[in-house]
Parts: C-alpha cells; sequence; structure tokens
C-alpha cells in the first residue's frame, strides 16, 4: 500500500502565496509521474500540474507563469509552490502518484486533499 499525505493548504489573502507538500510513504518499486489536482465547489476535479520522474512538467493553463510544481525524488516528495494567488483558485487541492509495485503493477493513489482558500 502506498499512503500520501499532503500538507501545506489554508487561507490566504489574493495576492499572496502558499506551497503545498505531499510525501508519499509505503511500499514500491517506483514512482512515476506525481502531481496535483483541485476540484471546487460543484466543479469537477481538474488537473493543476504534474511531474513525471524524469522529464518535462504539465501546467494548466489558469495556473501557468503562477504555480511550480516540484519533485525531491529522495523524499518521495513533490510540491506545489502557489504564488498571485486568486479567489478562483479556491479548491480541495489533492496530490496524486503513479506508482509500480514490487510487482511491476501500476498503480494510481490520492492522498486525502487539503483545503485551499483565496479571500478577495
Amino acid at each position: 500500500q502506498v499512503q500520501l499525505v499532503e500538507s501545506g493548504g489554508g487561507l490566504v489573502q489574493a495576492g499572496g502565496s502558499l506551497r503545498l507538500s505531499c510525501a508519499a510513504s509505503g511500499r514500491f518499486r517506483s514512482i512515476n509521474v506525481m502531481g496535483w489536482y483541485r476540484q471546487a465547489p460543484g466543479k469537477q476535479r481538474e488537473l493543476v500540474a504534474t511531474q513525471p520522474s524524469s522529464g518535462s512538467t504539465d501546467y494548466a493553463d489558469t495556473v501557468k507563469g503562477r504555480f511550480t510544481i516540484s519533485r525531491d525524488n529522495a523524499k518521495n516528495t513533490v510540491y506545489l509552490q502557489m504564488s498571485s494567488l486568486k479567489p478562483e483558485d479556491t479548491a480541495v487541492y489533492y496530490c496524486k502518484a503513479g506508482v509500480t509495485t514490487f510487482d511491476y503493477v501500476n498503480n494510481n493513489y490520492w492522498g486525502q486533499g487539503t483545503q485551499v482558500t483565496v479571500s478577495s
């Protein structure tokens, strides 16, 4: 089993910054893609940013230039630095990890979510 624990959410004023962290633990052969998704009330969950174990990152158009995803592979941790936050960024943010088990099975795991609220 793999557990993802997120932290760093909270309440911030528009224009402010927050940094989210997501640490993976458990037994697995490797972590492939790690990423962040978000879900606002009444809306579908959407991709925010993803980063493979090697290769280029991918961002939603709505966050390009404001959010930065990064990984510390030694710590199995992914971060999301969010700057110039807007009220429309308010959502529950979820971490997702694509994992290869010791049996060479690929599974996706989700964190429990962390609330980000941006006040105007």
